[in-house]
């Protein structure tokens, strides 16, 4: 790796680590929130789904704007504009307000995920690129799952507000190294942004989402939620359809017909659904039923972060040289596994004895399943897609996490406890082993001289072994 590549690499990673940052670091902060600013489970989700539905919604378009605009200039308004609705969620007034600006940083991280893959998958091919995806994984992993820790020390000693504050100095870093770098900006030519279908799949996402967090206040009778249901549903079906016959789609569907990008597509959906339920789950469960203070909940997870940093470099290297499919098989069911033991927690638990060897199997799985993962399923596509590969990758994850927050009451119900607490760890290890199980099924180990040559013809360019 020379030094240009050390330095599109450090970019990627901090602009990722934004990102992830915030959207793990909230959890160990939401009973805190609810503490000042009032509101029950409802509130709580909201304030993680406002994040995740302009996310999720919105990082289409993204992956649109960067190939228009090119992805270095994305990436500055997204960094930009993170920082700003940082500060208006850490001034807050009401859970209100908190939404709203929570809503305003999805928007903004939309623009910070796909490019910063892409720009990886512009300087790296073959194996070094899997190798430079497991070390993009592993610091990005580590924010998801330190996020916790350092939001708990925020909420600990100083106020939940500060949670908002950690990421002023990545994001200034990450501008710095932005200015330092002076890559000449790629931008495809003749792309347009295809208006119509962003909002047919904003109000696709949103809508039944929306409905979904809802429900359990007014019922699926009421117009405030089979309307919003119903017209989401429709809107997603136009979606669909818009996107098969526009001239210069956000979703070219021709990707869906090579095998590893479809197929780690569903696995992306389990998995993330699974790590989105899971996360917010335990770092509440410990805190408000265990009694845990914010602080040592984050650190009770810290495990995850250690083997993340230390293996996931390793692992995106050894998928290079033998394919993902044997750590997309076993890494989801490892996972899972963890999440199994969670079952023997009581209200009160011992964190050696019931917390501790979840979290070691929890973070084995993870980190053996991400890297491989992603590398499939960006690697079977041509380079000069990455930037949509990627914003599509990114907001089946993002989605997958969002429609599984919105219907966790429907798993837990509307307060959490031992009970439901234990019915919501045993979904997530289903999940986790269906992700597991598709993977060594559907994923096929491409020829490293051919895959990733070509991609969105009627059949994958490169043939399994």
């Amino acid at each position: 790796m020379h030094k240009h590549q050390r330095l599109v690499l450090a970019i990627a990673v901090l602009a990722s680590f934004v990102a992830f940052l915030d959207s793990s670091v909230i959890n160990v902060a939401l009973p805190a929130i609810m503490r000042e600013l009032g509101g029950g489970l409802s509130t709580q989700q909201w304030v993680v789904d406002a994040y995740l539905i302009t996310l999720g919604s919105l990082i289409l378009l993204a992956g649109s704007l960067s190939d228009l605009f090119g992805r270095i200039i994305v990436l500055r308004w997204g960094l930009a504009g993170f920082g700003v609705a940082s500060l208006l969620c850490a001034i807050a007034p009401t859970a209100e307000v908190l939404i709203v600006a929570r809503g305003l940083q999805g928007v903004a991280g939309a623009l910070l995920v796909p490019s910063s893959l892409a720009i990886i998958l512009s300087n790296f091919r073959g194996p070094a690129q899997a190798k430079a995806i497991g070390s993009w994984t592993a610091w990005t992993s580590a924010a998801f799952i330190a996020g916790p820790l350092l939001g708990g020390l925020f909420v600990d000693l100083l106020s939940w507000r500060y949670v908002f504050a950690i990421n002023v100095l990545p994001i200034a870093v990450t501008l710095w190294l932005l200015f330092v770098l002076k890559q000449k900006d790629t931008r495809e030519e003749g792309v347009a942004i295809d208006y119509l279908g962003a909002v047919l799949g904003i109000l696709g996402l949103g809508l039944p989402v929306f409905a979904l967090i809802e429900q359990g206040h007014y019922g699926w009778a009421s117009p405030v939620i089979y309307l919003p249901m119903v017209l989401g549903v429709l809107a997603l079906a136009a979606f669909f359809w818009r996107e098969r016959v526009a001239e210069q789609p956000m979703v070219p569907l021709g990707l869906f017909r090579v095998r590893n990008f479809a197929v780690g597509n569903v696995a992306t959906t389990l998995i993330y659904g699974a790590l989105s339920i899971g996360g917010f789950l335990l770092t509440v469960f410990l805190q408000q039923v265990g009694g845990y203070k914010a602080t040592v909940a984050g650190l009770s997870i810290l495990p995850v972060t250690i083997i993340s940093i230390l293996l996931s470099s390793y692992v995106g290297g050894l998928a290079g040289r033998f394919g993902p499919r044997l750590f997309m098989t076993v890494g989801p069911i490892v996972g899972g596994l963890g999440y199994l033991y969670f079952l023997m927690m009581d209200a009160s638990p011992n964190y050696w004895v019931e917390v501790l060897p979840g979290v070691v199997l929890f973070g084995l799985g993870l980190t053996t399943t991400v890297a491989p993962l992603t590398s499939a399923i960006l690697g079977a596509i041509d380079e000069r897609q990455a930037g949509i590969g990627s914003a599509i990758n990114n907001a089946v994850s993002r989605v997958a996490g969002l429609i599984a927050i919105a219907m966790l009451g429907l798993v837990v119900g509307p307060q959490l406890d031992l009970v439901g607490f234990h019915r919501g760890m045993l979904v997530t290890a289903c999940l986790l082993f269906a992700g597991g199980i598709i993977s060594g099924i559907g994923i096929h180990n491409l020829p490293r001289a051919t895959a990733g040559s070509t991609v969105g013809s009627s059949e994958p360019v490169a043939q399994p072994k």
